[in-house]
Formats: structure tokens, C-alpha cells, sequence
């Protein structure tokens, strides 16, 4: 089966200080690939250049076959890319339902005359969002929730919410960032079935994740940065024994770096 992701040689500077450099791996459709390393190891980065925010200094990223190196975001998501963020982007003032709804804006088609003017067509595209939406909170277990303010919801939940939003778009490639950060275990437990149920409907999933229990417990393979540089690759159980992967985290000194 190819990849529907694959990183060829990327890299990236600031200022001249190396960031990431000559990274390469692919993630096949129903895989759950982690990408895990020390503080500091330039695993944000590295997602920054793949979802478009970040334009590589060296290399390629290649999306079902098609060259979309440094493409804008929002092109990268009609193309079958949706993103989550370490921090949560949700809108706190409005429902679980409403948030959900918000996924759907870049797959929706229509005029805005037609919007202003509450034509038939754009009621028939609301409705449509609204019930897809309902769907989606279903899936991810909130749809009891779906009239409450987000802003009450707990952390946890709220990471659920931000996971059923990157649905909206339907993607063929989901990069979680940091998905269980700031849970509880039950929560964590709750989020890595999740996961584990989008990828096997087909759905490609890298992740970058903390949580070393959860990594070692839903991944397919793993990538390990340290300093910008991948210095093991493999399935969890080969990842775990390699030796340069024990000493970068047990030589990583706690507060020493802050870049994730």
C-alpha cells in the first residue's frame, strides 16, 4: 500500500541555528505514526513545515502523490490535510455544536448573497453542516454535549472537540499535536481509542505526543528526533531498546530546551 504522506529530506534554520534537518519517514492510509524525542528535538517544527506554516529550508512533502511543499494551509486541507494544535483552538464563547459546525467552513460551497439572503440553497448547506457536525460530536463521544458553551467543557473533552473539528475536513492525513496533553489518564485512555478508531477507517494519523505509554500503546511506527535529526525509526517494541533513544531522554536535562 504507498503512502498517502511522505517527508523526503526535510529541513529547516533560524538565523542559522539548524532546527530540523534531513528528516525523512511515510505514513501509510490506517497508520498511526508517533514522532516522539526530548524537548527541544524540533518535533513542532517538524509539523510546522509539513501542515504549511513553516516553509522548509531543504526537502519535500509529498500528499497522496502531489508535491505540496510549503503549500498554504487552508489548500493543504482541501487537499485531504487537517491539523490540531498544542494549544487548543477552540472559539469558548460558543457551543459544542456551533465549533463543530466551524469545521465544515472549508468544504462548503455557495455565494455569500445567498447567505445574506438566506436563499434556499444556503439553508440546504447549513443543514447539511448541522447534521454532519452531529454526527462528528457522536464519534468522538460529545454529543450530549452539543448545545453546551465549549467553555465549560473539561480539557479533556475539549480535545475531543478540536479532534471532531479536523474531521469536518474529512482528511486523508491527521496531524495530531500533542493530543492528550494536559489529560487525566481516563481522558488519555478516551482520546487514544479515538485515534485508533480514525485510523482504522482508513485515515493516515501522525502524531506528536508526550505521553510515552499511549505512544508505545497505538502506534504503528515510530520516529525519534533529538537536536533536529531523526536518530531511530521502527515499531515501538525496536524503538524502546534502541540505545541512542535511552540516552537522548535520559540525557535530556528537564527545562533545558523549550521548543517541543
Amino acid at each position: 500500500m504507498s503512502a498517502l504522506l511522505s517527508v523526503e529530506g526535510l529541513g529547516i534554520s533560524f538565523g542559522g541555528l539548524r532546527a530540523v534537518h534531513d528528516v525523512s519517514f511515510a505514513v501509510k492510509p490506517g497508520e498511526i505514526l508517533s514522532v516522539i524525542g526530548p524537548n527541544g528535538a524540533g518535533k513542532t517544527t517538524l509539523f510546522n513545515m509539513i501542515s504549511g506554516v513553516y516553509r522548509p529550508g531543504a526537502g519535500r512533502v509529498m500528499l497522496n502523490g502531489e508535491d505540496v511543499t510549503a503549500m498554504r494551509p487552508d489548500l493543504l486541507a482541501r487537499r485531504g490535510m487537517s491539523r490540531t494544535f498544542q494549544n487548543l483552538q477552540i472559539f469558548q464563547n460558543m457551543t459544542v455544536l456551533e465549533n463543530a459546525i466551524a469545521g465544515f467552513h472549508l468544504t462548503e460551497s455557495g455565494s455569500l448573497m445567498a447567505d445574506l439572503l438566506r436563499l434556499p440553497a444556503s439553508r440546504a448547506r447549513a443543514r447539511t453542516a448541522r447534521e454532519g457536525a452531529m454526527r462528528l460530536l457522536e464519534r468522538v463521544g460529545l454529543e450530549r454535549a452539543a448545545e453546551t458553551d465549549a467553555g465549560n467543557l473539561s480539557y479533556g473533552r475539549l480535545k475531543r472537540l478540536e479532534i471532531a473539528r479536523a474531521l469536518a475536513l474529512d482528511p486523508k492525513v491527521l496531524l495530531l499535536d500533542e493530543p492528550a496533553a494536559g489529560c487525566n489518564a481516563v481522558e488519555t485512555e478516551e482520546i487514544d481509542h479515538m485515534i485508533a478508531e480514525v485510523a482504522a477507517s482508513g485515515v493516515a494519523i501522525l502524531l506528536v505526543e508526550h505521553d510515552m505509554k499511549m505512544v508505545m500503546r497505538i502506534s504503528s511506527h515510530i520516529v525519534v528526533l533529538d537536536h533536529g535529526e531523526k536518530i531511530a525509526e521502527g515499531d515501538p517494541a525496536t524503538v524502546s531498546r534502541d540505545p541512542k533513544v535511552i540516552a537522548a531522554y535520559l540525557g535530556a536535562e528537564a527545562g533545558e530546551e523549550t521548543d517541543a
